[in-house]
């Protein structure tokens, strides 16, 4: 019989995301996924009533940016495949909700991490998923 394969074995055998920009990227995802968590952990708390939809994205936004932040971490060819999934939606969404919030402002009494293309995240929410769909399909195996 074969010899069990190791925990750092298993991880020797994925495919590194984590290594050069792919770094910087893991890095952003964090930083954005603590502040959408706090932000809308914040709002939901305490003022749902005024913009359940704006919070409720935010909160969405929070759990992508979470996710990938995972999947790049975790590394290999599964997770490159989920996050890469994670980012086009992670695109379409900002892209839909940035169009609607400057289409409709009034659909929206507050800002969610989305809104006009994330401006109040220094447009990072728009740029970031653009990134991440470029790196991930260069880190794929030949």
């Amino acid at each position: 019989m074969g010899e069990p394969v190791t925990r750092e074995g298993a991880a020797g055998s994925r495919a590194r995301l984590v290594q050069g920009p792919g770094l910087l990227l893991v890095w952003l995802y964090g930083v954005m996924s603590v502040g959408a968590v706090s932000r809308s952990a914040y709002q939901i708390a305490t003022e749902y009533d005024r913009a359940p939809l704006a919070y409720t994205l935010s909160a969405v936004a929070a759990v992508v940016y979470a996710f990938i932040t995972y999947t790049l971490v975790r590394g290999g060819e599964t997770a490159r495949r989920a996050a890469l999934v994670c980012c086009a939606a992670e695109l379409v969404g900002v892209l839909v909700v940035g169009t609607w919030t400057v289409i409709e402002p009034s659909a929206f009494p507050d800002a969610t991490v989305w809104s006009a293309f994330g401006r109040g995240y220094l447009f990072i929410p728009v740029l970031l998923p653009v990134t991440g769909i470029v790196w991930l399909r260069g880190s794929r195996r030949s």
